[in-house]
């Protein structure tokens, strides 16, 4: 069974900044273009790779894939989907069975979210990497918030977005010849068609480089050649406790988990973030929490702990630095955190902008001794492994 994958890499890409598209500028010294290539290139399961490029960008194109065995790519459109149309044209003589649909500027897909939307193809006309919207959504009219979004059910689409090759080429031609050219991605060409498109969990580090802030950030992910040159490793520390009080439910690692109390703090008390962010900030030699957003200011009462999670994570970019790994402990008698670990694990992985399998979440429980043991609140160690520039 055969599996093409088309990358699109059409388009001008000038939000980044720099005189290049963002999908021929460096990362870790190479293209972006280039390690999109390789991660398909590079996968057991995929047979033929094509790039759709943008008119004017064949020297750039050639300079990023040198020594690379590649067709000739196709020049696209002046939309997306005119540009993914020109590459399933391209590739009808192959007859694929299926076909991966990518982002050039998605440099981090990985072999597991492309084994996953491939596999699913033998259930389902189509299938997507998406993430669980985290974020609570707002709609806004002049400025002004209108109403409250109800997240449940919604998620971030990413690619690759796979196909049965038969079934989206017809949803694209007869999408052109109604004269549509409005669809962001091929799942909602598949939707307009009345295909069934699967979700797979996508992973936070497969986000689209769109702004330099994307491109800085990028830089600093693990896996984005940077490694070599963080050679100061450190290793932070963090212990937090919290008491109960009354309440109905326990917020942890930022889920809202039910319990017969509640913890008791001037933020909402999640003594798994509290105790990530001091771990980090140890790291870092930046003091504690209580340094940073200090418990006598109004403005922090209540508030979600990821800000503060995410502001630790955001000085170690500031310094060039990246996340290796960290490491929880959540020390109690109840409530029973094992259920919630995988949960935990995803919530702390994309507020600190790491991937998953660098975020251990684990719970103990003290036999009944102490003041955990007596159920009066939860205790939290954690460690923090930090790579800074020397």
């Amino acid at each position: 069974m055969t599996t093409a994958v088309i990358i699109v890499a059409a388009g001008a890409g000038l939000r980044v900044g720099g005189e290049i598209p963002k999908q021929y500028q460096q990362l870790g010294g190479e293209a972006v273009l280039r390690r999109t290539i390789a991660a398909f290139l590079s996968h057991p399961n995929i047979d033929h790779v094509l790039v759709v490029i943008g008119e004017g960008h064949e020297p750039l194109y050639k300079e990023a894939i040198s020594g690379m065995d590649l067709p000739v790519p196709v020049l696209g459109g002046a939309t997306r989907q005119e540009s993914v149309f020109n590459g399933l044209k391209a590739i009808v003589s192959l007859d694929p069975a299926n076909v991966l649909i990518h982002d050039a500027a998605r440099p981090f897909v990985d072999a597991e979210i492309i084994s996953a939307v491939i596999r699913e193809l033998e259930f389902h006309s189509g299938c997507i990497p998406a993430v669980a919207v985290a974020d609570t959504l707002k709609r806004g009219s002049n400025g002004i918030i209108a109403e409250t979004v109800d997240r449940s059910d919604l998620y971030g689409a990413q690619t690759p977005q796979a196909f049965r090759f038969a079934e989206i080429y017809k949803a694209h031609a007869d999408a052109a010849d109604s004269g549509r050219s409005d669809f962001t991605d091929d799942a909602s060409i598949a939707e307009w068609a009345g295909l069934d498109v699967a979700i797979v969990s996508g992973k936070p580090h497969n986000n689209k480089i769109t702004t330099a802030a994307d491109l800085h950030d990028a830089a600093n992910q693990p896996g984005a050649g940077k490694e070599n040159m963080l050679n100061d490793i450190r290793v932070g520390h963090g212990y937090d406790v919290h008491a109960f009080e009354a309440g109905d439910h326990v917020i942890l690692c930022g889920l809202k988990i039910p319990h017969s109390r509640k913890l008791k703090g001037h933020s909402d008390a999640d003594v798994g973030l509290h105790t990530l962010t001091d771990a980090i900030l140890g790291a870092l030699c930046e003091g504690d929490i209580g340094k940073h957003f200090p418990p006598s200011e109004e403005k922090w009462k209540g508030a979600a702990s990821d800000a503060f999670l995410r502001h630790a994570a955001n000085l170690v970019a500031d310094r060039n630095g990246m996340i290796s790994h960290v490491d929880l402990t959540l020390i109690c008698q109840a409530p029973k955190i094992r259920p919630h670990v995988d949960a935990m694990r995803e919530n702390v992985a994309q507020i600190i902008g790491i991937d998953v399998n660098r975020v251990s979440v684990k719970a103990t429980t003290t036999e009944w001794l102490g003041f955990t043991g007596r159920e009066e609140g939860i205790a939290a160690a954690a460690t923090a492994t930090i790579r800074l520039p020397e």
